[in-house]
C-alpha cells in the first residue's frame, strides 16, 4: 500500500502567468486584425471604386464618364471630398459629349442564399431601367447565377419601365417579377426557370429602391445638367 509520501507529485502550474500568456496572445491577434484592416483598406476602397464605375457603364448605355451624387432629406447634392455621403448614392453617366445618360444606383434583396446586390441604370428619356449587373451574390450555382448568364432575363432590362404615377410620388406600376413565359407588360419581369426565388429578389430590389428614389431623384434630374456640374472626362474617366 503506498503511502501519500510515495505518490508522484504533479507540478502545479501558476494561473497568473497563463492568463498573462493569453490575454498578450489575444491582444497582438486584436492589433495584426486591425492593421491588417487598415493596410487593405484603401486596397478594398479602390477596387469597390474601379467595379462601381466598370458597372455604372455596364447598365447606362453610352456612358463614358460619371459623377456622384447623394441624395439626403429629398435633396440631389454633388458628392465631394469634404462633404460626406449620407444618403442615397447615385452615379449619374455622361456621354463623350458631356450629355446625360442616365443614373445608376444600388439596390439589393434577400435571394436563396444570401443577399443579392445590384446596380441598375435608369434612363430618364424612357422613364426605364435600362440594365441591371450584379455586385455581389451567393447563389447555387447553375440555378440562381443565372441571373447573371440568362440572355432572356438579362433581356428582361433593356427598357424596364419604371414611370411614375401623375402625382410622381410613387411608381405608376409596380416592378414584379412573374412566371417563366407569363409577362405581359413593360413592368413584368420574366423570371428564369428554376431558379424563380433569385429572379424575384432582382426584382423586389428594383422596386424597393425605385419607388424611393425616383420620386425624389426624377424632379430634380435638371441639376445633373447645371453648367456647375460640367464634366471633366478625364478626371472620371479611368486612364
Amino acid at each position: 500500500m503506498s503511502t501519500p509520501e510515495a505518490e508522484v507529485m504533479q507540478p502545479s502550474t501558476p494561473a497568473g502567468p497563463m492568463i498573462r500568456t493569453l490575454m498578450g496572445i489575444a491582444m497582438l491577434s486584436g492589433f495584426l486584425v486591425v492593421l491588417t484592416y487598415q493596410l487593405t483598406k484603401p486596397i478594398i476602397a479602390e477596387n469597390q471604386r474601379r467595379a462601381i464605375e466598370a458597372a455604372v457603364f455596364t447598365v447606362l448605355p453610352g456612358a463614358v464618364a460619371r459623377r456622384d451624387f447623394v441624395i439626403s432629406d429629398g435633396e440631389l447634392n454633388p458628392v465631394t471630398a469634404d462633404k460626406p455621403s449620407d444618403g442615397i448614392l447615385v452615379y449619374a453617366g455622361y456621354d463623350s459629349e458631356g450629355d446625360l445618360k442616365g443614373v445608376a444606383a444600388k439596390a439589393a434583396a434577400q435571394g436563396y442564399a444570401d443577399l443579392i446586390h445590384i446596380l441598375y441604370g435608369y434612363d430618364p428619356a424612357c422613364e426605364c431601367i435600362r440594365g441591371v449587373k450584379v455586385l455581389k451574390l451567393a447563389e447555387t450555382p447553375g440555378l440562381g447565377d443565372k441571373i447573371i448568364t440568362d440572355a432572356n432575363f438579362v433581356a428582361n432590362f433593356e427598357a424596364l419601365d419604371a414611370r411614375l404615377s401623375g402625382d410622381g410620388q410613387a411608381l405608376a406600376n409596380e416592378i414584379v417579377t412573374v412566371k417563366h413565359g407569363s409577362k405581359q407588360n413593360p413592368w413584368e419581369i420574366d423570371a428564369i426557370s428554376g431558379a424563380t426565388i433569385s429572379s424575384k429578389a432582382v426584382g423586389k430590389a428594383l422596386n424597393q429602391s425605385a419607388k424611393h428614389l425616383l420620386p425624389d431623384l426624377v424632379p430634380q434630374l435638371d441639376r445633373l445638367l447645371q453648367e456647375d456640374n460640367t464634366v471633366d472626362l478625364t478626371e472620371v474617366t479611368d486612364e
